[in-house]
């Protein structure tokens, strides 16, 4: 698995955790202030609900190509482009 993909996975599966986490803390605790629960669990699910789609995406896209696989693509291609130039030169 690449890197960028268990970075992914990681942002993923902390995020959730902590959504969860939070929202029992502030529920399920004696904690009552009505306002102060409903900001405070929209903030955090805000926050990190980001962070999880982040993670999701960096999980999800696959890596670039590398540098080099992209020179020798164009490499090809100019070399093509040369030999097609000749062809119609000798015409």
């Amino acid at each position: 698995m690449s890197r960028d993909k268990v970075v992914g996975v990681g942002l993923l599966v902390v995020s959730v955790v902590i959504i969860l986490a939070y929202i029992y803390l502030v529920f399920f605790t004696p904690y009552k202030i009505l306002v102060l629960q409903i900001t405070d669990a929209l903030a955090v699910i805000l926050v990190f609900g980001i962070l999880a789609w982040v993670g999701y995406a960096l999980a999800t896209t696959p890596p670039p190509k590398p540098i080099e696989e992209i020179e020798k693509e164009i490499e090809t291609e100019l070399k093509k482009l040369e030999e097609e130039t000749k062809q119609e030169q000798q015409k």
